[in-house]
């Protein structure tokens, strides 16, 4: 049995992951459907990629640390030359791609005419692909980066993308429709399913504050506990405020706050982006630096209750984000 196109999209879908830019991601699954109609049957395997991802990706055959934890990895093959900060991936701007055979149960990985035939469909709606790179050639990549350099992504310049074709409105689609152009807080799933950026948050939390969550992609109490715990520790470390580190909002946890703004970088930024985040508002890429989509975020986030919306997450922000019920 042939496999369904809806069942490639909608895998392709869930590995791209929602940090992924809606126009990369409307793309992706153009050329899928494309390949599709030529009998050439495609999955995206890799898209957004957390920093803490590309870090375990690096620390492979190296001795590797980032942000204070150890990621070498002697045991495993190189598989990237890219440091965190250093892939399109981390901003959602990339995607991997691979094929399957015809009842989709068996992946393909060699460089064939249908593979290159699937390249071409994806520069034709706007890719670069890493197989023509003069250097390590990558083949199963795709990027769009708006001509941006990696400094000007981290630095939170976001680019100008838009659909090089018509959307189908009768097409199959795994979800609805985006707008051509990326918007600053996009609409997040239902808590009670399972979230691969939330996943990607309580991951974090474990390995950079020990926090022993269960990784399960729903952020409830347990999750916003520990953020609570990485942020007194990150302000103890940072600022000697001397908290004690319970996990808990409190007076004195509040009166430690610093004042997180654009262009801060560091673990601050990151515990700020995730709990924006966990309560619906996306800053884009948890990056730990304060861009524009943070700052969009944080705006709206303000805007909804009711603080003064200067773009700065001060006491009142911090407080509204962790207290409230």
């Amino acid at each position: 049995m042939t496999v369904s196109l809806q069942t490639l999209l909608d895998k392709s879908v869930k590995k791209m992951g929602l940090g992924i830019n809606p126009v990369v991601k409307d793309s992706a699954l153009e050329m899928i459907r494309r390949a599709y109609n030529e009998g050439i049957y495609v999955q995206i395997n890799a898209g957004y990629r957390s920093m803490e991802e590309q870090a375990t990706l690096y620390g492979q055959s190296r001795l590797y640390s980032y942000n204070g934890k150890d990621y070498s990895n002697l045991a495993k093959p190189k598989v990237t030359n890219a440091k965190p900060g250093q892939s399109f991936h981390n901003f959602g701007l990339a995607v991997d791609y691979f094929l399957v055979t015809e009842d989709g149960k068996t992946a393909l990985w060699t460089v064939n005419t249908k593979w290159k035939r699937v390249a071409a469909i994806g520069k034709e709606l706007g890719f670069k692909w890493g197989g023509d790179w003069s250097g390590f050639k990558d083949y199963p990549h795709l990027e769009m980066t708006g001509g941006l350099s990696y400094s000007q992504l981290q630095a939170g310049k976001k680019p100008t993308l838009s659909l090089k074709f018509k959307p189908d409105v009768n097409a199959v689609v795994s979800d609805p429709p985006k707008k051509e152009v990326a918007p600053e807080v996009t609409e997040l799933p239902p808590k009670n399913k399972e979230d691969s950026v939330a996943v990607s948050i309580q991951k974090t939390l474990n390995s950079r504050y020990g926090c022993n969550l269960i990784e399960d992609g729903i952020p409830g109490p347990k999750t916003k506990s520990a953020l609570i715990k990485a942020l007194q520790l990150e302000l103890n470390k940072q600022y000697n405020k001397k908290l004690v580190v319970d996990g808990k909002w409190g007076p004195k946890t509040r009166a430690a706050i610093v004042t997180v703004q654009k262009g801060a970088k560091g673990n601050l930024t990151w515990i700020l982006q995730a709990a924006l985040y966990i309560e619906g508002y996306n800053p884009g890429s948890l990056d730990s630096i304060f861009g524009i989509g943070t700052e969009s975020a944080l705006s709206e986030f303000q805007k909804a209750k009711k603080i003064t919306a200067d773009k700065k997450a001060g006491k009142s922000t911090f407080t509204k984000l962790f207290a409230d019920k």
